[in-house]
């Protein structure tokens, strides 16, 4: 007979497999990455707000420290960035991001060609010099590494003869396109934890099992941490083909179950919970880009206010697996949140202590998001 796990039983597993019930919350940002498979790095921020709310106590320094020199940044599931812990990088480079370094590759070199007439040769000597630089100095900005290396400089034309012509320096996609193959690696951003500045310093080539045993062994991590997922579910976390997942799925003997809207899958074996809990997840974080249905954890009606047009999630409030508003830092430093609807009294208390908690950790800092929400820009402008 399937097993039956509803909507419910499903919420209730996110406080305890997410580490977002204060109980839970974990001591490294290793922990916390390896709870949610991966933390999503676009923006700055997010990878220190994500880790912020699962901690018990978040030292700056420390995570930092973490951050940029024990775990891995790559390009991978949805050619989207991700922090993944050392554990957890070989499973996601073979599986995905190596194919998109491939692609990424010949992406840059039409890129040259198009726009300078410079070929593949061109492209490994100007990589060797920044290398080069690298192995000399340690560690060096784009600018330094534009000064002594010439090829950085040049630039190239974009969408020649056309209306949003424009002429590019080519330093950031050569310097892209070494990260993406894991040659070099981004250093600790200069200044605020918020910043975009960072430096470049040699990377560590991540071990390449199988690809067919790297996906199996991601599929294997998700649905420990997302379970239960649909096909749909699965096959859009991870960017891949239908052949792919479905394969994956069966090497790891996958468990068919019903979930309220459909056929999904899960790992054999009981499932831990927890009690009441609140948490304030920042923009992109795992848990609400966990999954492509969002219904049994985010109402239908709501879902305009939480999300861009491209679909980017902005900062979301919870209540014991189900998202129950937003918030946002408005200019004054100050957390303003925004409750869907009437909630218990004791709910609201603990999400105002939630946001005194994150005003209190963040100081002085201040952090805009790369994207903005309806809501995001309703709390920032009006208040609460």
């Amino acid at each position: 007979m399937t097993r039956k796990i509803t909507s419910q039983q499903r919420r209730a597993r996110i406080g305890a497999r997410h580490l977002l019930a204060p109980s839970r919350r974990a001591g490294t940002v290793t922990e916390v990455a390896d709870a949610v498979v991966a933390l999503h790095a676009t923006d700055p921020a997010t990878v220190f707000l994500s880790a912020w709310a699962r901690m018990r106590e978040a030292d700056l320094s420390a995570m930092t420290e973490e951050l940029f020199e024990d775990m891995g940044r790559l390009l991978c599931m949805r050619r989207t960035m991700f922090v993944v812990s050392a554990a957890v990088a070989p499973a996601v480079w073979s599986s995905t991001a190596r194919t998109i370094a491939t692609k990424q590759q010949t992406l840059l070199l039409k890129y040259l060609d198009e726009g300078g007439g410079w070929d593949a040769k061109w492209l490994a000597e100007a990589q060797e010099a920044v290398l080069a630089v690298l192995r000399e100095r340690g560690e060096a900005t784009a600018a330094e590494l534009s000064a002594v290396v010439p090829q950085l400089r040049e630039k190239v034309v974009v969408a020649a003869g056309k209306p949003y012509e424009a002429v590019q320096t080519v330093c950031s996609r050569v310097l892209r396109g070494l990260s993406v193959e894991g040659l070099i690696r981004r250093t600790a951003p200069r200044g605020s934890w918020t910043s975009n500045q960072f430096g470049w310093t040699l990377g560590t080539r991540t071990p390449e099992p199988p690809p067919a045993e790297a996906r199996a062994e991601l599929v294997r991590r998700w649905l420990e941490r997302f379970g239960p997922g649909t096909l749909d579910d699965i096959k859009w976390w991870t960017g891949w083909g239908l052949g792919d997942t479905r394969r994956a799925l069966a090497a790891i003997d996958a468990e068919v179950v019903a979930l309220d809207d459909g056929e999904g899958f899960d790992l054999p074996g009981a499932s831990e919970e927890t009690g009441e809990w609140v948490a304030l997840l920042p923009a992109l974080d795992p848990t609400p880009m966990g999954w492509k249905h969002r219904d049994w954890y985010l109402p239908q009606a709501h879902r305009s206010a939480l999300f861009d047009t491209s679909g980017n999630v902005g900062p979301t409030v919870w209540r014991g697996g189900e998202v129950i508003g937003g918030w946002a830092q408005r200019k004054d430093g100050t957390i303003g949140v925004r409750l869907f609807g009437k909630q218990p009294r004791s709910v609201v208390r603990a999400v105002d202590a939630e946001a005194e908690r994150l005003r209190a950790w963040i100081g002085d800092v201040r952090f805009v998001p790369r994207f903005h929400t309806p809501l995001e820009r309703e709390i920032t402008s009006k208040g609460r």
